[in-house]
């Protein structure tokens, strides 16, 4: 007890603003139930597992520990089985989700010789008991991340809020024993701000909540706010508010004001009622989905290092496919696992590892590839003779940190919205990259990263080139390439024949299009003609013909298949297709090589008065069919021209993601004349060279940043490799142009099949996904938290394709 005495300065009253980790902790997936429990840090609040809460003494010398240890009570075995009779969750007369039930004990731990104190004591110190008091009341703040995400959108202040009208009817509220006005409900019930009537919630579709009480009181009376009693707490945002007219959880920024009217003290109210947006999430999260099984077929549970699965945190499924696939390569394995350790991440880590990129890419590596967290645990089996071994199964671990860390930076991403699993392979390589910026040989993305050529022949005779990097290889799916034609025609032939009847085909009667992966390769390489395309030789416009090779063979080739097409009337469309993917594939003949001997480059610059000849003209079809769609002319014909006037779908995906520039309302004519200026402003080129800068990304800094030296300083220090993502858009050169990419991994081009993510839905906004990956000899199916030996790997149903480089 005197050692505590002489440590209370380390030890801190937690305030309602601060973050409280109380479920996991924030280096490994230790939980309160994992053997050597959970240390809460009391004066930071981070929380440690056994093996990391040295570390942290080592590193902050913070000495007080409340240590929590739940412990599974026991079952009795004569507990009668239960069947369902409503279609519900956690309700009477629904299924039965609910958790064992575990008992927990509390402890005080002073390191860092773990002297051990008990909780609750009338020993301990005052400052002590109430620190611990007021943690054990928070609410954990992995919880709270959860419930944020999971409100798709921020809530807004609500307008009804600033000039509410309160009655002066001396209603005053006590703060507790409350009930329903109008019936017995003593839970679910909301306080009108205009008039401190307390009435009960909406009934919800299985009978559960309410009674409708307070919705009835708002169509009476008009009276438009009301607050959830039960969710205010000193921390007044996190209160549950509602709009009836808006029709949704709102802010108030006046609340404290508009609970002082009926008496209400919010500073000594806990919280004893779950917000709308905790219900909605537990409601989603606790669901025991119907998960995707091969050919209806049980798979054989794996367990052990490299077997770990993902709880899947609510339309988490993208995540977790991309990360099983790409922990599992060797960059990505020796980057955070075989060569940092734990100890290492968090030395080198912030204050707080929570926020920290490295440390919980560390993290999750070290729980998927360990083999710490993949332990069978036995699932709760009503049936007392059932011996079945598919009982046996893993909890697998639940990515929340990694999660909060990687979506930061994207709106998207940070909801619980199901996602696009490339749009997040992208967005992971991206940060990964800029994460590793200082060091970028140990950057575990460049593994994935490949150079792209496009050799434009005009007719001329003369050529040029434009180079660009990328992480990804996005082919087209040539349906006419299909090897099962015959098949097609004769299934088309009986669909028709079915419908006259009035009959449906059945899903096992479907013949789908066979596309080699062959000829989707084939076709990204094949010869493009450009039509209206200006030949500074010829000094007018002609026809161009542009092929494309890769500068350079990744370690990881990745195959993105685009199944998602507009079909008639421009309506998004998944194409129904099988892609035949061979387990090795050879892309040498894909290499580009670059200006060949005896090849003449186009000339460069634009000849004067010729300039308005080169002005890019939008193609007039493509504009009128996305006019037709609801679009701006203007952003249109922009669309056509930054996409080379290629087609209607990449003009209008360039558009969709360009909506929100600022110059997207310029007209095109003064982009031009203002990119002409820039070119011959030859002074800022200069100056930026003088700050020891290469031409050509100065001169690409300054274009990107429409002139401005000093954002193109900016521009150039947040770009690691500027020089790589130049984009050489310039239809002439008058020296062969410089190799971009350089240092990039580079070898042969066979490569053998290591992963696949597929996707079943009708978008990749919704449905599900899942991970096959070929581990020491087979190949096993990554399905969430679910882990098995494959019986039918789907390899020719993939969205994405991961290819390891075979060595020579």
């Amino acid at each position: 007890m005197d050692l505590l005495r002489s440590n209370l300065s380390r030890v801190r009253i937690p305030e309602p603003t601060n973050r409280i980790y109380k479920q996991e902790c924030c280096l490994s997936f230790d939980t309160p139930r994992s053997e050597g429990g959970l240390f809460i840090d009391m004066n930071t609040f981070l929380a440690f597992g056994k093996d990391c809460v040295a570390w942290n003494y080592e590193k902050t010398g913070n000495p007080v520990y409340l240590h929590l240890k739940q412990i599974r009570k026991a079952v009795p075995e004569d507990r009668p089985s239960k069947k369902p009779t409503l279609l519900a969750i956690g309700v009477d007369g629904g299924f039965d989700n609910s958790e064992s039930e575990y008992g927990e004990t509390l402890t005080i731990v002073i390191l860092p010789d773990y002297v051990t104190l008990p909780f609750p004591s009338v020993e301990l110190p005052e400052k002590v008991r109430l620190a611990v008091d007021a943690i054990l009341m928070a609410e954990g703040a992995e919880r709270k991340e959860q419930v944020a995400a999971w409100i798709a959108d921020k809530k807004q202040t609500s307008p009804y809020a600033v000039n509410l009208l309160q009655i002066d009817n001396g209603v005053i509220i006590p703060p507790s024993g409350w009930k329903c006005a109008k019936c017995d409900k003593k839970d679910n019930l909301w306080l009108n701000l205009t008039n401190g009537m307390i009435l009960c919630g909406r009934r919800n579709w299985d009978g559960t909540g309410g009674n409708n009480h307070a919705i009835e009181h708002y169509k009476e009376t008009g009276y438009p706010l009301a607050v959830k009693l039960g969710t205010i707490t000193a921390d007044l945002e996190a209160a549950d508010v509602f709009s009836y007219p808006e029709d949704e959880s709102v802010l108030d920024p006046l609340l404290a004001e508009h609970l002082a009217h009926f008496g209400i003290d919010f500073s000594s109210l806990q919280k004893t009622e779950m917000t709308t947006a905790e219900r909605e999430l537990d409601q989603n999260t606790n669901f025991d989905w119907n998960r995707i099984q091969e050919s209806g077929q049980e798979v054989e549970p794996l367990c052990g290092p490299g077997y770990t699965g993902l709880v899947n945190l609510g339309n988490s499924c993208y995540l977790a496919a991309t990360m099983q696939v790409v922990c599992s390569t060797r960059s990505f394995c020796s980057r955070y696992y075989m060569t940092q350790s734990l100890k290492m991440a968090f030395e080198m880590a912030p204050a707080d590892p929570t926020v920290d990129l490295n440390m919980q890419l560390t993290k999750l590596s070290h729980g998927l590839l360990s083999g710490k967290y993949s332990i069978p645990a036995l699932e709760k089996d009503d049936n007392a003779n059932a011996t079945s071994t598919t009982t046996a199964k893993q909890e697998g671990i639940p990515p929340r940190m990694f999660k909060a860390v990687i979506a930061a930076s994207h709106p998207e991403f940070s909801t619980m919205r199901q996602q696009d699993a490339l749009e997040f392979f992208l967005h992971l390589l991206d940060q990964v990259e800029r994460a590793n910026a200082a060091n970028p040989e140990l950057d575990p993305a460049r593994s994935f990263k490949f150079g792209i050529e496009d050799r434009i022949l005009c007719s001329s005779g003369k050529v040029t080139y434009h180079r660009r990097l990328d992480y990804i290889l996005s082919l087209n799916i040539p349906l006419h390439e299909a090897t099962n034609k015959e098949d097609l025609e004769a299934f088309q032939k009986f669909k028709a024949e079915k419908i006259s009847e009035g009959k449906e085909v059945s899903s096992d009667e479907i013949v789908r299009p066979r596309v080699p992966l062959e000829a989707c390769l084939a076709s990204f390489s094949a010869p493009e003609e450009i039509h209206e395309f200006y030949s500074t030789a010829l000094k007018a416009k002609t026809m161009a013909v542009k092929t494309a090779g890769l500068t350079s063979f990744p370690d990881y080739l990745v195959l993105h298949m685009r199944k998602f097409v507009m079909e008639a009337g421009w309506v998004p469309k998944k194409l129904d297709v099988y892609i035949d993917v061979p387990d090795i594939i050879d892309i040498s003949h894909m290499r580009s090589k670059g200006l060949q001997p005896g090849e003449e480059l186009l000339p460069d610059g634009v000849p004067e008065g010729d300039i308005e000849t080169n002005k890019p003209l939008p193609d007039e079809d493509i504009v009128s069919q996305l006019v037709s769609m609801g679009f701006n002319h203007l952003h249109c014909e922009k669309a056509a021209v930054r996409t080379s006037n290629t087609g209607v779908e990449e003009a209008m995906n360039w558009l969709l993601s360009h909506m929100d520039d600022p110059d997207i309302d310029v007209p095109i004519s003064q982009e031009a004349e203002g990119a002409e200026a820039l070119s011959l402003d030859q002074s800022k080129v200069d100056t930026l060279i003088s700050f020891g800068f290469q031409e050509e990304i100065a001169r690409k800094a300054l274009k990107v940043s429409g002139g401005d030296i000093e954002k193109a300083t900016d521009w150039i220090f947040s770009n690691p490799e500027p020089s790589a993502s130049l984009d050489l858009d310039a239809t002439t050169s008058n020296t062969a142009p410089t190799p971009t990419g350089a240092g990039l991994p580079d070898g042969g081009g066979r490569y053998r099949l290591i992963g696949i993510v597929s996707h079943i839905g009708t978008s990749t906004q919704c449905g599900h996904y899942v991970a096959h990956i070929f581990k020491e000899g087979r190949w096993v199916i990554y399905n969430d938290d679910k882990v098995g030996a494959s019986v039918n790997p789907p390899k020719d149903m993939g969205y994405l394709y991961f290819f390891e480089r075979l060595n020579s």
